[in-house]
Order: structure tokens, then C-alpha cells, then sequence
């Protein structure tokens, strides 16, 4: 199996080096991620300007290659330039902090994946929320498993999956459960601040909890509780019941 690998907060960050090593038991890795942390920057491109690219050496060998871009930037080059073979799966991550709920539109990790299902190419996000000190080995290969099944279940070509791993606090998950995104929106918040110089600033997004409501047999409940979660995701926008609906309707212009 041939797999691409990227992620959104870096090519030296230790979830993507876990991963990395652990899906050498699915097949084999080509990793194009990004030169510097890409977090929130959702499915942004580069075309304003040239992409430049580097390689990453590990131990002296070839481990893979640093872009300086996005996520989805670092998904095309790699399909694109850097694989021999057209990838099997995309897999992006380990994200540091879960990837739920309306997180996923801003989620540069779930973007990777997102430009993966573009291709028509079995692409999975896996994120890990962090309160503790995150143990991304054993998060890791339980991720692999998970994807592993996954591919059992034979997914459609293109196929989209985001997959996200409690905090370490609940010891061992109390198991994988398949469910919505919570896209309910509680309310939301912005810090005021004052600078040294008695200008304001602001900060945006501090607790990821505190502007969605936790409505139960959601993603954003269930890894609140301790559990993985896997939810099966599409790229297609399209409200499609409104589109049959208001088809009938004689619009004039």
C-alpha cells in the first residue's frame, strides 16, 4: 500500500514522527508536510507565489519533505511531485487538540485530508484533544488499527474519515464510537486585551469547548467522555433537499 502523510502543525512535530512510524505497518510512507506550523488555515492554496520545498533527513536516511505551504498545498505536491505511485490513503495528522464539530471547516489537519478525498483517494484526519501529556506513540498505533479497519470495511474511492482520540487524563479510551459532527454553536467568544502601550488586542478561540454546546451522540460529547471518535465526512456542500425544493420555484430575473 502506498500512503501519503502530512499533518498541519510541522514536519518536526511528534504526532506526524509517530504516525509516521506507525503506518510503516500498513505500507509504504512518502511524508510531505509543512515547513512551519499551518494550524486553522483550513483549505487554503498557494498560488500567489512559488511553493519551496526541502528535504527532511532522519538518522541519515530520507525522511521526507518539508513545504512551505499549507496542508493542502503539501497533499497536491505529494500526489502530484513527490509520490512514485498514486497514494492508496492520505492520512494527516496526529493533530495536537481534537479536530470536532464546526472545527473542521477551519482544521488545516482536516483540510489535508480533505484535498486527499479531492483525488478520489481513501483520506483520514486523526487528531488528539490535549489537556495532559499526550502519549502520541500509544495514540498512534491504536490510530493505525482504527485505519486499518477502516480499510477492511472497503470505503469507496475518495472516502473521508476524521478520527479523534481523547485526553490522555481518561487513562485508556472507553472505546470507539461512529458519530455526527456537533455543529451547534453555543456561543461565541472573543478576549479583550491591553497591551503595555494601552492598545487592544484580541484572542480568538482559547477554549474549544466554551462556544459549543455538547449535545449527546456527537463528536464534541463523546471525546468530552473519554471516547474515539470516527465520523464519516464529505466535502459536497450541496444542501440537496433544497435544491430538489426550490428547483419548482419560477425565479425570475
Amino acid at each position: 500500500m502506498k500512503i501519503l502523510l502530512t499533518n498541519d502543525d510541522g514536519i518536526n512535530s511528534p504526532g506526524l514522527q509517530a504516525l509516521y512510524d506507525q503506518l510503516q505497518r500498513l505500507g509504504q510512507v512518502q511524508l510531505v508536510a509543512p515547513a512551519v506550523e499551518q494550524s486553522g488555515v483550513g483549505l487554503s492554496i498557494t498560488y500567489l507565489h512559488p511553493l519551496q520545498v526541502r528535504e527532511e533527513r532522519r538518522h541519515d536516511e530520507h525522511y521526507g519533505w518539508a513545504v512551505h505551504g499549507s496542508p493542502a498545498d503539501c497533499v497536491k505536491m505529494g500526489v502530484l511531485e513527490y509520490c512514485e505511485e498514486r497514494p492508496d490513503l492520505v492520512v494527516s495528522g496526529i493533530n495536537s487538540g481534537s479536530n470536532v464539530g464546526i472545527n473542521v471547516l477551519y482544521s488545516g489537519t482536516v483540510a489535508g485530508a480533505i484535498e486527499g478525498s479531492f483525488f478520489g483517494i481513501t483520506s483520514v484526519a486523526v487528531s488528539k484533544a490535549i489537556d495532559s501529556q499526550p502519549d502520541y506513540d500509544k495514540t498512534a498505533r491504536s490510530a493505525v488499527d482504527v485505519i486499518a479497519q477502516v480499510l477492511d470495511q472497503e470505503p469507496p474511492q475518495g472516502s473521508l474519515w476524521n478520527l479523534n482520540f481523547p485526553d490522555e487524563s481518561f487513562g485508556h479510551p472507553k472505546g470507539l464510537k461512529v458519530c455526527k459532527l456537533g455543529v451547534r454553536r453555543f456561543k461565541e467568544e472573543l478576549e479583550k486585551r491591553i497591551d503595555p502601550r494601552g492598545r487592544p488586542y484580541y484572542w480568538s478561540g482559547i477554549d474549544y469547548l466554551v462556544n459549543k454546546e455538547m449535545e449527546p451522540g456527537t463528536d464534541i460529547r463523546e471525546v468530552a467522555d473519554g471516547f474515539v471518535t470516527l465520523t464519516p465526512m464529505h466535502f459536497d456542500l450541496t444542501n440537496h433537499p433544497g435544491v430538489e425544493k426550490y428547483t419548482e420555484v419560477d425565479w425570475a430575473l
